[in-house]
């Protein structure tokens, strides 16, 4: 049994009106032995059906002032709730939804914090707990199962708490069920701010940490100072797009002639070398000279480190009529001058020592020189690429290697980007999604018998369909990688987790695709706007609560939860916390 707060006195579709007693109003109540919260708002009544237990919400309160009644020979007004279904209870235990309606004089009772706690504890892991509920103050187990199993939305602005709630999360994960992931499940994380670079969500000896880095000069020693790649994925063309952001028509095309280029003809130095030395030959003996050729060919002599080459082309001059000219003559398209003068220098050409970058720019130019003898580009269209290609591999040679020996990274993954610059913090995420989604991809079997989980801290970085400083083409092509990996990845087994300040930047499909939310304090209202037409499981007293929400606190709401719940997140010991505080300036000028 349980305390009697009051009955049932009308009953409007789904929506209950109870008259209250007068000593329900107490904060909590002690009955057998039993605590029990008194009835407030989001607070939870059950009202007896038969042998069925309706259990409701209460969502308002006041008192009718038309109606009195005597207590204690004075008169008081009538006290009066409004209450919500949400579920009942039967033999099977808690089931949600709006079977049962209680009628008028069913009598109503409250719920003991054991009773609170099955019905959101029904399907979840009693030990896997983040935090308590805010209003009943009963820590609560998530379902850890489903929740992992599902892409993940973690939202709230500056301060609110959700840094916390991303670390905490995954850090209870780690300690808890370590040997079940353990070699079944790979977790990576996209940290823009170096946030996760210490001791946060696990030891060192489960985590992989690559410090990249565009500020200085890697450490050659040290592997994860850079991030590896395997020259197949490097060498391909969607890898080059994205790297350089070519262009659909003109530019792909271009970067695909060039490493069809490389497997067609060799990837040794020797075939580079000899390639070079046909490109060279065919450019000065060619009927028309283009006027960029000369420049093309100085730019391979320097990049290739052939002095002599590079001092010969120094004395050439291209003139108007098409023509190249060497001390006063002209080079003749039938070879005879070419191979008197310029030959010798040419066939000193060399490609050894050459990295994979330099092969590029050299590939490239040469590709360049070879299609605009050939008639098939305009220089204007491709230049801007070669110009990308030149000014990005300086900073790519930093973050980037380029090996075919697997790198061995262990459960966990850190990728943190906080020394990087602004233009690499756009693609590298880009690049990093795409490698971990397509090997995994190409290795799970049918259905996955292994996971991989990519988690993205301040996610409205490189989601965000706002911006206004790239073009229409590239933020296309990048939401789109990562919109087909919410999309299609749970069918290969790789799960998203996004955290961020502001949801409504973010692609409303991303968004849209995502199956669990942990919402903090949100206040702009086009985040709110954003939260009530994409969440279907938040009810509208929980969403009333999100702009007022405190520190730490949010709402839990999605496919793995019956109900939604408002929980308090436990913070994490100092460092287990991610480098994420407001400065203390109380401490940091006080003497």
């Amino acid at each position: 049994m349980s305390i009697r707060v009051g009955e049932v006195i009308a009953v409007h579709g789904t929506k209950i009106v109870l008259k209250i007693d007068e000593q329900s109003s107490k904060e909590t109540l002690f009955y057998d032995g039993d605590k029990y919260k008194g009835v407030s708002i989001r607070e939870y009544l059950s009202i007896q059906r038969g042998f069925r237990d309706i259990i409701c919400m209460v969502e308002g309160e006041f008192l009718d002032e038309s109606r009195t009644e005597l207590l204690d020979g004075k008169q008081t007004f009538v006290r009066k709730v409004e209450a919500r279904p949400i579920g009942y209870f039967d033999r099977s235990g808690f089931n949600q939804g709006i079977k049962f309606l209680p009628m008028i004089q069913d009598a109503a009772h409250l719920l003991s914090e054991e009773r609170i706690r099955s019905i959101f504890d029904r399907e979840a892991d009693g030990d896997f707990k983040i935090g308590q509920m805010l209003k009943e103050e009963i820590a609560v187990g998530l379902p850890w199962k489903r929740l992992f199993n599902s892409h993940i939305g973690i939202f709230g602005n500056t301060g609110s708490g959700k840094s916390n709630t991303l670390a905490n999360l995954y850090t209870v994960l780690f300690d808890q069920k370590l040997t079940v992931i353990t070699g079944k499940s790979r977790f990576i994380i996209l940290d823009f701010n170096g946030e996760y670079g210490g001791e946060q969500l696990t030891s060192a000896a489960n985590k992989t940490l690559y410090q990249l880095s565009t500020m200085t000069s890697p450490d050659q020693n040290d592997p994860t100072s850079r991030f590896p790649l395997a020259p197949d994925e490097f060498w391909e063309l969607e890898t080059m797009a994205l790297l350089f952001q070519a262009t659909t028509n003109t530019q792909r095309p271009f970067l695909s002639r060039v490493i069809n280029g490389k497997q067609r003809f060799g990837e040794n130095p020797a075939s580079l070398a000899n390639y070079a030395k046909a490109k060279f030959r065919q450019s000065f003996c060619a009927g028309e000279v283009k006027p960029a050729t000369l420049d093309l060919m100085r730019t391979v002599a320097k990049r290739m480190g052939n002095q002599p080459l590079q001092d010969l082309l120094a004395e050439i001059t291209l003139y108007r009529n098409g023509r190249f000219n060497y001390r006063g003559a002209f080079i003749d398209p039938n070879g005879t001058q070419y191979a008197v003068h310029i030959a010798p220098s040419v066939e000193t050409l060399d490609a050894q020592g050459l990295d994979e970058f330099d092969e590029l720019v050299l590939r490239v130019n040469l590709q360049l020189m070879s299609d605009l003898n050939a008639g098939y580009v305009q220089f204007e269209y491709i230049q801007p690429l070669l110009k990308r290609v030149e000014s990005s591999l300086a900073s790519l040679r930093k973050v980037l290697t380029i090996s075919r020996v697997p790198s061995a990274e262990q459960l966990l993954t850190v990728i943190s980007m906080r020394r990087c610059n602004n233009e690499l913090k756009k693609i590298l995420p880009l690049l990093f999604a795409k490698h971990y989604y397509n090997s995994h991809k190409s290795v799970v079997a049918n259905p996955p018998d292994c996971t991989i989980h990519l988690i993205i801290d301040e996610a409205h970085n490189i989601l965000s369909d706002q911006s206004a400083r790239e073009s229409e083409t590239w933020k296309d092509y990048r939401l789109e990688q990562f919109e087909e990996i919410i999309k299609e990845g749970r069918k290969f087994g790789m799960f998203i987790t996004i955290a961020s300040q502001r949801p409504a930047d973010i692609s409303s499909t991303i968004v849209s695709q995502i199956h669990n939310f942990f919402i903090h304090r949100l206040v702009n209202d086009r985040d709110l706007y954003l939260i009530d037409n994409t969440i279907s499981t938040l009810d509208s007293l929980s969403r009333s609560h999100i702009p007022s929400l405190s520190q730490g606190c949010c709402v839990v709401t999605g496919t793995a939860f019956e109900l939604p719940m408002l929980i308090q997140v436990d913070r994490l010991l100092g460092n287990k916390q991610p480098a994420s505080e407001d400065v203390d300036l109380e401490r940091l000028w006080s003497e």
